[in-house]
């Protein structure tokens, strides 16, 4: 795979036969490895990390962003905590929209090759919402350039930054007198707080900088979180189609299995209607989500996206914890763990009412015209 892959056969979103080869490595890795152990195999046999990393800094080079959909669909089926999506798909593309080819030749190789982890210390917290916010404008970290090193110190305190330790590589959005801003933290020991997440499978932290020392990589910070957030909403929305199909995989399987009354629970019509209904939405969630991929995480099909794929999955999810019973409630049985996953990928990076209002103001909608609408 490189930069002259097609992402798709002309007119279709079916996969390449390389894309496919991709599927079959990464679940083939996921199913010999679980939880952390699957990232060096990952990295090292697959080069999943240097998919999206140009060649020139070691990466791959792939066209598109319908490789990086094919990983995360595999990883969402597993409910991986390998820190692909913070490492591979936030960090990375920062350090790639920064333009700084300086920072980019000097972090990106190690990247590409999983031999370093990289996290980007980018929401925070928010009175009014728990779930905090990414929103550019309302980020209150701050940076003041030292006068006496010709560095900057950075203060505040970054939520929900997903990684299970202190990275190697530590970048964060701050705000400067001239706007917000991308910088390199060089020594992000002791700067994270493993935070108790409902979902445990995602490891997420908390980033305290107080006065901490920081590199400038680029004062276009605003520009950079707008186009790294359409990449990263676009990667999740693949991660909630594919643990969704799992989770429906399993539902359908408990009811071919479940009996009572002396007939398998799938053969009720009621059974029946609700599988067919999770289906279908799951089918328009996993079209978006490959439109999103093939039109290189395009603002518009983006929001869309993640706006579908939270839903389907929320739903999914929900579906197969009611079908599966008293069993579909218990510690030992996946169906809790896909339910978390299903809430916690909803509102990060914004809540599906959040990227629905933004797809709303990219077609030009306007309250009025919406209420015109509806009417």
């Amino acid at each position: 795979m490189n930069a002259r892959t097609p992402a798709h056969p002309a007119g279709t979103l079916n996969p390449t036969e390389e894309q496919e080869e991709l599927r079959v490595a990464v679940r083939s890795v996921l199913a010999r490895h679980e939880g952390p152990a699957a990232w060096q195999p990952l990295t090292r046999d697959i080069g999943v990390a240097a998919l999206a990393i140009p060649e020139e800094y070691g990466g791959l080079g792939c066209e598109g962003r319908t490789e990086v959909h094919v990983v995360m669909e595999e990883l969402g089926r597993a409910l991986s905590p390998v820190p692909y999506l913070g490492s591979a798909v936030l960090a990375t593309e920062a350090l790639i929209a920064s333009g700084n080819d300086e920072v980019c030749a000097r972090l990106l190789p190690s990247l590409a090759e999983g031999a370093s982890v990289a996290a980007l210390a980018w929401a925070e917290a928010d009175g009014e919402n728990a779930r905090g916010t990414w929103e550019a404008a309302e980020l209150t970290a701050y940076a003041e350039e030292s006068t006496a090193t010709g560095d900057w110190l950075l203060t505040g305190t970054k939520e929900y930054v997903p990684t299970a330790d202190a990275p190697d590589v530590l970048l964060a959005l701050a705000r400067t007198p001239g706007g917000l801003a991308l910088f390199e933290v060089p020594h992000p020991e002791g700067l994270f707080l493993p935070l108790p997440a409902m979902d445990r499978t995602r490891p997420l932290g908390r980033i305290v900088l107080d006065a901490t020392a920081a590199r400038l990589i680029s004062t276009e910070g605003a520009r950079i979180a707008s186009r790294v957030r359409d990449l990263a909403i676009t990667a999740l929305a693949a991660e909630q189609v594919g643990a969704a199909a799992r989770a429906l995989e399993i539902t359908v399987q408990y009811a071919k299995d479940r009996v009572q009354f002396g007939r398998p629970i799938g053969s009720f019509q009621a059974v029946k209607h609700r599988i067919a209904d999770a289906y279908v939405l799951l089918e328009a969630a996993r079209s978006l989500a490959l439109a999103a991929a093939d039109s290189g995480a395009a603002p518009g099909p983006a929001a869309a996206a993640k706006a579908a794929c939270s839903q389907a999955y929320q739903h999914v999810s929900g579906e197969m914890i009611q079908l599966h019973g008293g069993i579909g409630i218990t510690w030992e049985h996946p169906a809790h763990d896909f339910f978390k996953r299903a809430h916690g990928t909803a509102h990060f990076l914004g809540s599906p009412d959040t990227h629905r209002a933004r797809l709303a103001k990219l077609l030009g909608f306007t309250a009025a015209s919406r209420a015109e609408v509806l009417a």
